[in-house]
């Protein structure tokens, strides 16, 4: 493979016209640039200069060998430019997933700041179930995903490097004419008898329900299932039961329900950011990821 240094220093002579020249511009010894030609010629097997009365001039094999050193040189140059500007986050693009009730709540005001301080960077953002976000990571389709866990369900650290954004407390979603409505926090004893509604598809928020009423002393009696929070907070509303949920996913709530806090006794959940550990990260998803810890410290109080 030709050394692109080489090929500098050839264009330099064949433009310049003689090796004083080229060591001139090149910051070299004409000894030095003398050597570094004859091993360019060695790597090619054919002469490319020759001596003329007033300098050096090519050969066929220079002139051709010049002309292509002089594209080399521009495209290098081009390439350069190009990371610069990836590195200046003038450019670029990053690919993120994040599950359903985070790409309602926070993640919308991360992008929109995100954006207003890089415009130029393109944004693939995805919104899907834990799982799935797992398996795009893993791939390599996204470069960075926002994943959860609580205590007892912790998510791999083999393969990814997790970053905590932050801790939600789980509430309590009660509809605004039921008898609880009127207290801002709730023990959990006093929902005993109550009928809940709860995730289906054997969501972990129907294991937190079971593991938060059984250590208060009694198991929960299910009236209904819903497919997302919505659909579990427009239950609760009109009096179908109530519900648990992490804060985050009721930031926007449903007029009809109000939001309690359980204190200490339900466990909350922890959001994170995970990134494969055999990636080298791009400017814009280290800028992106210092814009998520930032808004995250925030994002609960």
């Amino acid at each position: 493979m030709l050394d692109a240094k080489r090929l500098q220093i050839l264009l330099s002579v064949v433009e310049g016209g003689s090796v004083t020249a080229a060591a001139d511009e090149l910051f070299y010894t004409p000894s030095g640039v003398s050597q570094q030609l004859r091993k360019l010629e060695e790597e090619v097997g054919q002469p490319l200069l020759q001596r003329h009365a007033r300098g050096m001039v090519p050969t066929d094999a220079g002139h051709v060998l010049a002309g292509h050193a002089r594209a080399i040189l521009q495209q290098m140059d081009a390439a350069m430019a190009d990371l610069d500007q990836l590195a200046g986050l003038k450019s670029g693009s990053l690919s993120l997933g994040t599950f359903p009730t985070l790409g309602s709540s926070f993640m919308p005001l991360v992008i929109s700041r995100f954006r207003k301080m890089y415009p130029s960077i393109k944004l693939d953002v995805r919104s899907t179930r834990l799982q799935e976000l797992i398996g795009l990571l893993a791939r390599g389709e996204i470069s960075m995903g926002l994943l959860w866990e609580y205590e007892w369900m912790r998510l791999k650290r083999d393969d990814f490097e997790l970053t905590t954004l932050f801790t939600e407390p789980t509430v309590l979603v009660v509809g605004t004419e039921h008898p609880l409505a009127q207290r801002e926090e709730v023990d959990m004893a006093a929902t005993a008898h109550e009928q809940w509604i709860v995730r289906a598809n054997e969501h972990p928020v129907a294991e937190l329900l079971e593991r938060t009423c059984n250590a208060a002393g009694f198991s929960p009696k299910i009236s209904f299932q819903a497919n997302d929070y919505q659909e579990a907070q427009a239950m609760v509303s009109v009096g179908l039961g109530i519900a648990l949920a992490p804060k985050s996913a009721v930031m926007n709530h449903h007029p009809g329900v109000k939001i309690l806090s359980l204190g200490q006794a339900a466990a909350s959940r922890s959001v994170v950011l995970a990134q494969r550990r055999d990636r080298v990260r791009a400017p814009a998803e280290n800028a992106f990821q210092t814009l998520l810890v930032d808004m995250g410290k925030t994002w609960i109080d």
